[in-house]
């Protein structure tokens, strides 16, 4: 499912119009983004978590000429599910 699709499907599930629906998707996502860049977390029971993790610097390798890399240390998000949909995707 793309995000015209989910667009479409929450207006239908939730009576919106389409162009209502995409602007309260959009909402959501940088309500999201917003509370992750700032290191929040945002968990909705039963849907799951949205957080951040801290990822170590480490050597990697480039794959062209088997040289030694530094990766630098990151912040990256994350999502773990909730139990109610890892069970509904069962």
């Amino acid at each position: 499912m793309n995000k015209s699709e989910l667009i479409k499907q929450i207006a239908d599930r939730a009576g919106l119009s389409q162009a209502k629906a995409g602007d309260a998707l959009d909402a959501f996502c940088a309500s999201v983004i917003d509370a992750l860049s700032q290191g929040g977390e945002v968990a909705i029971i039963g849907f799951g978590t949205f957080k951040t993790s801290d990822r170590a610097e480490r050597m990697g390798r480039n794959p062209q000429t088997g040289e030694a890399v530094l990766i630098p240390a990151s912040r990256v998000p994350k999502f773990s599910a909730g139990k109610a949909l890892k069970d509904a995707v069962k």
